[in-house]
């Protein structure tokens, strides 16, 4: 069967895996998601969202997390420039180069975000300890603050009893290890991990010899203590340590000829990043509607690229208090949160705080929900170079959101909300492309208005959402003048389909499309050139399509496909270099078959090897999830 038939054939069976372990369909009738730190059913929330449950995980056949959510989420996902422990991500038409920025991306409630220009370190994270995904789009801005302009993705973790060992293997040298044990008493629950990813690299050997290999290792352990009823007090720490080399950039030419060959011939960027946090907490559910939680963490980074004797040492330090109230009729939620962020090297220290006070509520009236919430927050910065004068700074931002969902009947409700977020620049916005300390960056700010509908019946969901966001300061990179600004104004729209149907009890499909425009309407340091233009980084269209078929008792294959169209290359924001970004694409497929507690399984990635690239300018492109790669494996549980 050619490329082009098996990916239409997948395109109109509408199909994101969701079969289940054992002889269980996957059940779509019921999801509960926290995004606004208030229990609702999926169906009933005021905002958009998209969720990914330990089910759909498990039948997936990804063995780690940037594989799940590049093959089988909305979510535009790319390794960047080869490093897949914190890739680029982007939703909703920020880019490939600054989508990120504009997303919270937070594990049990914790930002990951960084307060330079860093992508969120999500390679610590293994997969299997993930209990469920949780995707809102045009909204968290409330409650996550700082940088939720296109949304949250939001990532809880599960409590593990027994025991449960994975390993697999495959081409390039790719290796994955897992071990897990826990166990829950009464009074107290204790669970641990240890995992490792690593591949040797795809591309031909530098010229010290070394390909651009990967490997990131990453322990947990969780301890909950429960000394009487309602009350528990949690501790928790994670290590992970991560070692990358990336790919040198190549010519059309040579990327069109081989594109695992070195374009320079010269050593590629090879960076070590290491963190440690730790987190205490408790959970305090005073009586049947009142709940109070608070949290600390702290967190330590190390990072350093070994070919600019370039070193940074990060010290985050969060708290975050918060105080719920739910009942039949109206919930409301409110809380405090504050972060202290330093940036040390050897020429400058750089700090990003943040305090925040927000509130959240909902009311509920039979068919009718309606949802309000406020926030404030404080951003101070403070730069200290060695040698010379420093400078602070800081602003006062505000976000809020309305919205409402209307149950029609049992199977379909409609929703709109409308919802005001913004983005306070990072700390390396304020440098030049030599380094040299630049101005203060204007904070970036967005208002998107969501409109809905779910229809909800026993073997299918269905998801629509249209959007439309207007942006006041949108915050860039101008390659042509080597400076970090902001467009003056610009908007984005588009159209997000989800649907999930079980076809018979062993065969799940589900399709997710996206549309997204993103235009600049005004940019005065772009001269007029970027006016009317398009973002570039921003695909038009997205698909990502699954089958899920178990076609033995306990013997279940998935087939996923993910295009994305091509776009203007990164830097492009006149619309008028010569190449354009390639489209994104790529097959594949997943097996497992399971006999009592084991499990063996063995996936194909990308079968048709489409050469996948970040495109920055002409004759500027990083090769990545360009091969067809393999891997077999067996899991364990007891």
């Amino acid at each position: 069967m050619n490329k082009t038939i098996l990916a239409s054939t997948i395109g109109l069976l509408f199909t994101t895996g969701a079969y289940a372990e054992e002889e269980k369909s996957v059940d779509i009738g019921t999801v509960i998601v926290t995004a606004n730190r208030l229990e609702r059913k999926d169906t009933e929330t005021t905002y958009a969202s998209e969720v990914h449950t330990q089910e759909m995980i498990q039948a997936s056949g990804a063995t780690n997390l940037y594989d799940y959510l590049a093959q089988h989420t909305s979510i535009t996902t790319l390794p960047n420039f080869g490093n897949k422990a914190t890739p680029s991500i982007d939703m909703r038409g920020y880019g490939n180069a600054n989508g990120y920025q504009n997303i919270v991306v937070s594990v049990d409630g914790q930002r990951l975000n960084n307060i330079d220009g860093s992508p969120q370190l999500i390679g610590g994270i293994p997969l299997s300890n993930i209990d469920r995904i949780e995707i809102t789009k045009g909204s968290g801005s409330v409650i996550y603050g700082d940088g939720a302009m296109a949304g949250t993705i939001q990532i809880y973790t599960k409590t593990r009893t027994g025991v449960s060992v994975s390993a697999s293997a495959g081409n390039f040298g790719s290796k994955t290890g897992n071990i897990s044990a826990g166990i829950s008493e009464q009074y107290f629950d204790l669970s641990a991990s240890a995992s490792d990813d690593s591949n040797d690299g795809y591309s031909k050997k530098d010229s010290t010899g070394k390909r651009d290999s990967y490997s990131t290792t990453a322990q947990n352990i969780k301890l909950g203590i429960k000394p009487m009823d309602g009350l528990r007090f949690n501790v928790e720490g994670t290590s992970s340590r991560t070692d990358i080399r990336y790919v040198n950039s190549l010519t059309r030419a040579q990327f069109r000829d081989n594109p695992r060959q070195n374009g320079s011939g010269g050593a590629y960027t090879h960076q070590a990043l290491d963190s440690d946090q730790w987190r205490v907490g408790l959970e305090y559910q005073i009586n049947n509607h009142w709940k109070l939680s608070a949290n600390r963490t702290q967190e330590d980074k190390h990072s350093e690229y070994f070919n600019y004797s370039s070193k940074f040492d990060y010290d985050y330090l969060s708290h975050d208090v918060g105080l719920t109230y739910q009942s039949d009729l109206f919930s409301v939620v409110g809380g405090l949160q504050t972060f202290e962020g330093e940036r040390k090297s050897t020429s400058n220290n750089f700090t990003k705080d943040n305090t925040a006070a927000f509130i959240q509520s909902e009311l509920h009236l039979d068919a009718l929900t309606l949802s309000a919430g406020a926030r404030r927050e404080k951003v101070e910065y403070n730069y200290n170079p060695t040698g010379t004068t420093g400078w602070e700074n800081g602003d006062k931002l505000g976000a809020w959101d309305i919205g409402m969902n209307y149950r029609l009947n049992q199977q379909s409700s409609v929703f709109a909300n409308y919802n005001k977020a913004y983005q306070a620049p990072d700390i390396d916005r304020f440098f030049n492309q030599v380094g040299a300390f630049n101005s203060f960056i204007t904070p970036s700010r967005a208002r998107t208005l969501n409109v809905g509908f779910n229809h909800l019946i026993e073997k299918n969901r269905l998801k629509i959402t249209l959007f439309k966001t207007r942006l006041h300061d949108e915050i860039y990179y101008n390659s042509l003048i080597g400076l970090n600004t902001n467009i003056d104004q610009s908007h984005k729209y588009g159209l997000e389909f989800q649907d999930q149907f079980q076809v018979t009890d062993n065969i799940s499909t589900s399709l997710i499309y996206t549309y997204t425009r993103a235009i600049i309407d005004r940019e005065a340091d772009g001269n007029g050139a970027f006016n009317g233009k398009e973002l570039p980084g921003v695909s038009r269209n997205g698909v990502v399509a699954n089958l899920g078929y178990r076609f033995y008792e306990n013997a279940y294959l998935n087939l996923s496909h993910v295009w994305r169209s091509s776009t203007y290359s990164a830097d492009d924001f006149a619309n008028n270099l010569t190449q354009k970004q390639n489209s994104y694409e790529s097959t594949n497929l997943a097996l497992s078959y399971k006999f009592k507690n084991v499990q063996l399984f063995t996936a194909l990635n990308n079968i048709f090897e489409h050469k996948n690239s970040i495109q920055v300018r002409d004759d500027a492109i990083y090769p990545v999830d360009f091969s067809r790669t393999w891997r077999v494996g067996m899991k364990a549980d007891f």
